[in-house]
């Protein structure tokens, strides 16, 4: 899947699109990767920061989403991060680094879904967390 399809999926767009690639959406798993380039708004220093690792696990979740709706023939929504809990940050990956994000999704309330993210660097668990993330409705 091309960067231009990602954009179907989810309602950032560039500079702030977070992933490339999906690599599996069931509704219930939500699967990306991320190429971390330099000159991109989360990079410090050749690092990618911990609100760029947020994001990407919260687009993660919105590409999950927009892709499963889409093949209901349903409009993508756009979400919002509510709250994060028990945050970890164990490493933050370098320029050329690709990471992976795995985000599943554990429930849904009214408008608000509950999904746990990890992030993953070379097989190593990098940062995860839950996320309540509230979609608009239209």
């Amino acid at each position: 899947m091309s960067a231009q399809d990602i954009l179907q999926y989810i309602p950032q767009r560039p500079p702030f699109v977070m992933i490339d690639n999906i690599v599996k959406a069931d509704g219930t798993i939500s699967e990306t990767n991320f190429t971390i380039r330099e000159g991109h708004l989360f990079v410090e220093d050749g690092k990618f920061t911990e609100p760029g690792l947020v994001e990407n696990m919260a687009q993660t979740a919105a590409a999950g989403t927009g892709f499963s709706l889409q093949q209901q023939g349903k409009e993508v929504p756009v979400g919002f991060i509510g709250a994060l809990k028990a945050l970890n940050i164990l490493d933050l990956p370098t320029v050329g680094d690709t990471i992976t994000t795995e985000v599943s999704f554990k429930m849904q309330v009214m408008n608000v879904h509950i999904v746990q993210g990890r992030v993953f660097n070379n097989g190593n668990e990098i940062a995860n967390c839950e996320l309540k993330i509230f979609l608009q409705e239209s």
